[in-house]
């Protein structure tokens, strides 16, 4: 791993792990440029790219309009990315914007107001809103105008906002429980384990504006997700294991956890694990569903190459 900065830490880490998209970041790089609040730095965590994301990053920083840091890393999934980021994060706050998202320009300005308004050693951090690239659209919709606060899992549970979401989180509170432990060959073990650690303990302050314009590639982590299950099961039984546990997860999540982790465990071969330690009777009333969704995984995925 090695590093190039020149940096002036603020409040804020805006940080993009990347891999092989050079033609996506300049687009972001401007964004972030554009800022109207400089209370941020930016944080490029290189996942082994091979075209030419060191030298186009180099060239930013030469340019000097923003602090910048870049660190490059062997290959390892987008969860390695995020262990690298946060070893290296010193600011108080962060935000992942992936490498083909970009910012709004007042998108620091408003997390700077709204945590130095509102943040305190209460919150896991700021939840704002994804918006689609080149609209002012949210994707799915905007928050309730009298939600002030929430917990993560509570959006989805409650049916209050079900689609992506922004989250700026605190870095003490995300360094406690990284660094995000996978299994060898298993490159798609979602981050999100990390932020459901810590957003189980704590609520978010709402913010109920664009944070990110979203632009979904056909090679991004969300497409063919069934090859991702097929390709890391021991990661997503991992997660699944997670959710089950989870202090502010419904009986109906922790059974469609339950379910998934079944079908995840008959993916990888584990089948001394099926009937998961502390969810026994989950375990067991999700066999059956868990095998029909084992089925449907390996009929999804037949025929494709890993």
């Amino acid at each position: 791993m090695d590093t190039i900065s020149d940096t002036s830490p603020g409040l804020l880490t805006v940080f993009t792990p990347t891999y092989n998209r050079a033609h996506t970041l300049v687009r972001l790089y401007e964004s972030l440029c554009r800022q109207t609040c400089k209370a941020f730095e930016w944080l490029v965590v290189d996942d082994g790219s091979t075209d030419g994301t060191r030298e186009l990053v180099q060239g930013f920083i030469d340019e000097r309009l923003i602090p910048i840091r870049y660190v490059y890393k062997e290959n390892g999934g987008l969860y390695t990315g995020y262990n690298t980021a946060y070893a290296n994060i010193d600011t108080e706050l962060n935000v992942c914007i992936d490498s083909d998202d970009f910012m709004p320009d007042n998108a620091v300005e408003l997390i700077a107001d709204k945590w130095g308004r509102d943040g305190s050693g209460k919150y896991a951090g700021i939840i704002g809103l994804d918006f689609y690239a080149g609209t002012d659209r949210p994707i799915a919709g905007f928050f309730p105008d009298a939600l002030r606060e929430c917990y993560l899992l509570d959006l989805y549970e409650k049916r209050v906002h079900r689609g992506d979401s922004k989250q700026v989180m605190r870095t003490d509170l995300m360094k406690r429980v990284a660094p995000q432990a996978g299994f060898p060959g298993e490159k798609n073990f979602n981050p999100i384990y990390m932020l459901l650690q810590v957003c189980d303990d704590f609520p978010l302050l709402v913010l109920n504006e664009n944070l990110c314009f979203v632009e979904y590639q056909a090679d991004s982590m969300s497409v063919d997700i069934y090859k991702q299950y097929s390709d890391s099961p021991r990661s997503f039984a991992k997660l699944r294991r997670l959710e089950m546990g989870l202090k502010r997860s419904s009986l109906a999540n922790k059974y469609r956890s339950a379910v998934h982790y079944v079908s995840s465990c008959l993916l990888s071969g584990d089948y001394g694990s099926l009937i998961c330690p502390g969810h026994g009777v989950l375990s067991v009333l999700a066999l059956i569903p868990g095998a029909l969704w084992y089925l449907y995984i390996k009929y999804k995925t037949s025929g494709k190459q890993s």
